[in-house]
């Protein structure tokens, strides 16, 4: 099946055309990073009227970079939530629109579900996992631990209880005079600074649960700028070391316990977060170390994107009974939860 995915939950305007739910033919993407470096952070009402205005040029580039026309497209996908919802609804409705005008069906998919099976897609350089496997999301928006069953089958191990861990990262970054995006900017910096340079807690690193919480650490690092001002030169490469090793060793310590805990030997990164250097790299350590495998999607595929959206659009689209327009009254939805949370599933069979 041809299918034409749609992103627009946040900042990114994306446009994917992609066979079979496997090869990626075009992935186009419009980023709005010029557009909200200005507010140090995303501005909503910007971002849905950037959308409105990139929305039809990212898909009429991924149909050129495909070599194919709308007419040749089988199925529609767009991500319904969760997220802005001013954002989510100019994807929504361009898919809608498209799946009527093509007597196509349509369907809507959770945000959360295309980053956990973004490397189920045929990345050559990452190699596919079997299933089951644990997955993290770590992003500007969550820190979400979850097992992967199959497709569609997801159980909620852990989550963020405050800050996120990209939110930690840019807020943190904010507070050092960085530029927008911070994330990417601390990266950068700590390459050349030493990690063990301030001794920064690590939230929640003693209780039993899988959750995670940024807010402390936040904290952590205002107050030590406010007692020894806003460093610079190695100083500024030291603190954003040490700041991005804690949230590190949190995020890999975190996983690799839910691969233990449910003796499963892959484990899937995924979100922005996964763009960070460090984090990349000890996620590889340790599992050479717990002999667990690592899958990896490249980076341009870990930040928000339609392609990523492949594998589950054609899973859904596959199990409708007709071939005609169907939206199955999709809407956008800022809240979306995915899966079934263990602890539920817990209470539930007692």
């Amino acid at each position: 099946m041809l299918v034409l995915t749609l992103e627009s939950s946040c900042d990114e305007t994306s446009a994917a055309i992609i066979e079979d739910g496997k090869k990626i033919l075009s992935n186009a993407v419009a980023s709005q990073i010029p557009v909200h470096a200005r507010y140090g952070g995303v501005v909503p009402e910007l971002a849905s009227r950037n959308h409105i205005r990139d929305i039809h040029p990212v898909i009429d580039q991924a149909l050129e970079r495909a070599q194919k026309t709308l007419d040749d497209i089988e199925g529609f996908a767009v991500t319904a939530g969760p997220g802005l919802v001013g954002s989510l609804l100019v994807g929504v409705e361009t898919a809608k629109g498209l799946a009527f005008a093509k007597d196509r069906p349509c369907v809507g998919l959770n945000h959360l579900e295309g980053h956990l099976t973004t490397v189920l897609l045929d990345l050559d350089e990452v190699g596919t996992p079997e299933f089951p496997y644990v997955g993290l999301i770590a992003s500007g928006g969550h820190s979400d631990i979850y097992i992967v069953h199959e497709l569609g089958d997801y159980t909620l191990l852990g989550r963020t209880r405050d800050d996120a861990a990209g939110e930690a990262f840019d807020k943190v970054a904010k507070m050092l005079g960085l530029p927008y995006p911070g994330g990417v900017e601390i990266d950068r910096l700590a390459k050349t600074g030493d990690p063990a340079a301030i001794d920064f807690p690590r939230p929640m690193w003693t209780r039993k649960n899988l959750d995670f919480s940024f807010s402390g650490l936040k904290t952590a690092v205002l107050q030590h700028l406010e007692e020894h001002g806003i460093p610079e030169g190695q100083a500024l490469n030291d603190l954003c070391a040490s700041f991005q090793e804690a949230v590190v060793d949190v995020l890999v310590m975190k996983v690799m316990t839910a691969a233990h805990q449910n003796d499963i030997g892959r484990v899937v990164l995924s979100g922005g977060v996964a763009c960070n250097s460090r984090l990349r790299q000890a996620m590889r350590a340790a599992g050479d170390e717990a002999d667990v495998d690592i899958f990896i999607a490249p980076a341009s595929l870990c930040t928000d994107n339609a392609a990523m959206l492949g594998a589950v659009a054609e899973f859904y689209l596959q199990q409708l009974d007709a071939p005609g327009f169907t939206s199955h009254g999709l809407k956008a939805r800022g809240s979306m939860p995915l899966g079934v949370s263990k602890r539920t599933k817990a209470r539930t069979h007692r």
